[in-house]
């Protein structure tokens, strides 16, 4: 398994990038943490249907 840089290396090369390539990657992070936020936001919404008594596809057929 490969070790995750730490923050500190992470900042290190970012504020190496272009100023264009900084925009492109601030730009995708905020899409990415909308993305992550809507799907906590719905995960609440369905928090009902996890009842284990009502799970039909782990029944065996």
């Amino acid at each position: 398994m490969t070790e995750l840089p730490r923050i500190e290396e992470i900042k290190a090369v970012i504020f190496e990038l272009p100023v264009e390539e900084l925009i492109k990657l601030m730009a995708e992070m905020e899409e990415r943490l909308e993305t992550v936020t809507m799907m906590q936001l719905a995960e609440t919404g369905f928090q009902e249907w996890n009842d284990p008594e009502e799970d039909i596809y782990n029944d065996e057929a």
